[in-house]
């Protein structure tokens, strides 16, 4: 929990709050992963004129909104225009799209592209490719844009207010695939990975957005050169290794989904197949660099607990845990309104039950299929895990992405990324204390 005192408001920049936000006057829970805040009678008018749509001006309480992922700001146009920027395709082959004017960089092909401005000798990854072409930028801003990503005309303008937040080093538009025949394409429009769906975000590992891709970003360029770049060693996953290497400088990197961009599907199946196992083999190589960020699972051990019990075929005792767990949560959050904490308990109970079968769909499954052949209740829980999948598309991108992660852990030699992160209590972990008399 938050105490934050703040003086009147007065003019200044605009924000929406999240849709997670839910506020009992001077009370509010929201952001990823909730957390709730108890605010002054300042703090609370701040609030008020955040859901008015007014301006406000900077505060502590602001920053750490915005830091939770409770509030998002509404960009405005600002000190950079387009002239500002300078847009880096790094490509392999001859582009699909080339935006005008664009600093090409031919990462190795054979034969070379013709009109790049700037030619590596041999194929040394995206990586390598956007760094080549960062080299050889001289705006303030840039923007890498991946050579089969169609830029819509004017998508770049509404993104750079955001970079008015001396702050803020990384903005990234939605990613949508393009309309095309064929099942792929259809497919994608509603499971790509590349999309993040339409709410705006926080980038940060263990939230709602943990990662945004380097299909298109915009960067601030000194932030990303003081961080020494793309991770040329990474051949996939330097686009999450990035923005994860922003954040623990102390940078901002926000999803922008008022702006959509299109990436072109994979034409054929086999190249699907391919991409999403090579998605897999990034974990590995980014737990060694960033340890315990790729947990595949994030909850309480309550949830844990109730949903163990309906996996071993005792569902009235599952049930009777997530009502106990919720129920132990009300005196736990006194600020809340009683059937609103109990509410919240529960919902999170049951979401957890998906989340524990995406999980083993996308990382255990090897392990709970081994676990089967003795286990009736690993047969319970592997069947059902592919159930809910409802999509035989969806479970088989799942397994695509897990024969990657599970090659990656062994050339790794790191087991971090199957290793959940259970807290002890609902809710605890999400709930910031309040300082003491002294202030701390």
């Amino acid at each position: 929990m938050v105490v934050v005192s703040d003086a009147a408001p007065q003019p200044g920049h605009r924000y929406v709050l999240d849709a997670s936000v839910q506020r009992w006057g001077n009370v509010v829970i929201g952001g990823s992963p909730l957390t709730l805040f108890r605010v002054t009678a300042g703090g609370a008018a701040l609030l008020d004129r955040i859901a008015c749509d007014e301006p406000v001006p900077d505060s502590p309480l602001l920053d750490r909104l915005l830091d939770t992922g409770a509030i998002h700001p509404v960009p405005l146009a600002g000190r950079f225009s387009a002239d500002d920027v300078t847009v880096v395709v790094p490509t392999l082959g001859s582009p699909s799209h080339l935006p005008a004017d664009a600093l090409l960089v031919d990462d190795g092909s054979d034969p070379p592209v013709e009109g790049a401005a700037v030619r590596l000798a041999v194929n040394a990854g995206p990586a390598a490719a956007r760094n080549a072409g960062l080299a050889h930028v001289t705006t303030p801003l840039v923007a890498f844009v991946d050579a089969d990503v169609d830029l819509p005309v004017g998508w770049i303008e509404p993104l750079l207010g955001h970079f008015d937040d001396d702050r803020v080093a990384l903005v990234a538009p939605r990613v949508v695939t393009a309309e095309r025949p064929g099942s792929i394409a259809r497919y994608e429009r509603t499971g790509s990975p590349l999309d993040l769906g339409a709410v705006p975000a926080r980038v940060r590992a263990g939230t709602r957005v943990s990662y945004v891709p380097a299909a298109a970003l915009v960067c601030r360029a000194d932030a990303v050169r003081a961080i020494g770049g793309f991770d040329e060693s990474l051949r996939v996953g330097e686009d999450v290794d990035l923005a994860w290497r922003l954040d623990d400088a102390g940078w901002r990197c926000r999803y922008d989904p008022s702006v959509v961009v299109e990436h072109e599907p994979r034409p054929s199946w086999r190249g699907w197949w391919r991409q999403r196992v090579g998605y897999g083999s990034s974990a590995g190589p980014l737990a060694v660099r960033h340890p315990g960020k790729l947990a595949p699972l994030r909850m309480n051990g309550w949830s844990v607990a109730a949903w163990a019990a309906v996996a071993s075929g005792h569902p009235v005792t599952g049930v009777a845990i997530g009502a106990g767990s919720a129920a132990a949560l009300v005196p736990k959050l006194p600020d809340v309104p009683a059937r609103e904490s109990f509410r919240l308990a529960v919902v999170g109970n049951l979401r957890a039950g998906e989340q524990i079968a995406e999980t083993v769909r996308r990382a255990w499954w090897p392990i709970v299929a081994v676990l089967a052949i003795r286990s009736r209740t690993a047969r319970r829980v592997l069947l059902a895990s592919f159930v809910v999948a409802r999509r035989p598309i969806r479970a088989a991108d799942d397994v695509a992405y897990s024969i990657g992660l599970w090659r990656s852990l062994r050339a790794a030699r790191t087991l971090d990324p199957l290793a959940p992160a259970i807290s002890s209590w609902p809710g605890r972990r999400n709930v910031r204390q309040p300082p003491d008399a002294a202030g701390r």
